[in-house]
């Protein structure tokens, strides 16, 4: 049997998506035995993002600052907003660097098995937003889930009510995809031929 505070660290490291007990055990044993400087930055890392990261103000990523580098920038589009579900969406489009925009990240989708409505995913502050009148475009980028699917026509309509033209992300992502899995030159695809 193993300390306490080796299961504690196993336990902990099973938190992470995709990491199950072998994985867990596996990078427990290699910090312990081989990097523990490498764990103490590990571990001082979390703890600094913990406690420094919030969300932007305007769009809702996730930053240390009030207002996020992307909605600050003068380099952008402030008339064009793109909303995701999370920030990893967002990661993988400013990687695929197919967009110059601002973005709104949702923190979620419509489920009402689950109980999450439009405020629940930030529909409110979206709208307050876009009502201003200096966006013109509301590019909608969520799944193609039947949740991401709903999510999107909400937001839609929300839009139209207002008199903001919304797109939808188009060819290239498949039924059920999820965006942070979705390579550079797809989204690319899909950002051109928005409808």
């Amino acid at each position: 049997m193993q300390s306490e505070v080796i299961d504690s660290l196993i336990r902990s490291l099973q938190s992470l998506p995709g990491i199950g007990v072998r994985s867990a055990q596996r990078i427990a044993m290699h910090l312990l035995e081989h990097n523990r400087e490498g764990g103490k930055i590990l571990a001082n890392n979390l703890l600094q993002a913990m406690d420094k990261i919030n969300n932007c103000r305007l769009c809702r990523n996730l930053t240390e600052l009030e207002t996020c580098k992307i909605c600050s920038s003068e380099k952008r589009d402030h008339s064009t907003i793109c909303v995701v579900e999370t920030p990893m969406d967002l990661f993988a489009i400013e990687q695929a660097g197919v967009y110059s925009g601002l973005y709104f990240v949702l923190m979620g989708k419509l489920s009402p098995i689950d109980r999450t409505g439009p405020k629940e995913i930030g529909l409110d502050i979206l709208e307050t937003r876009i009502a201003d009148g200096e966006i013109r475009e509301l590019i909608i980028a969520t799944s193609a889930t039947v949740e991401g699917e709903a999510t999107s026509h909400y937001i839609a309509s929300m839009a139209e009510d207002i008199g903001v033209k919304a797109t939808r992300l188009a060819h290239g992502i498949p039924l059920g995809g999820e965006l942070e899995y979705i390579d550079g030159a797809t989204l690319s695809h899909a950002f051109s031929g928005r409808r």
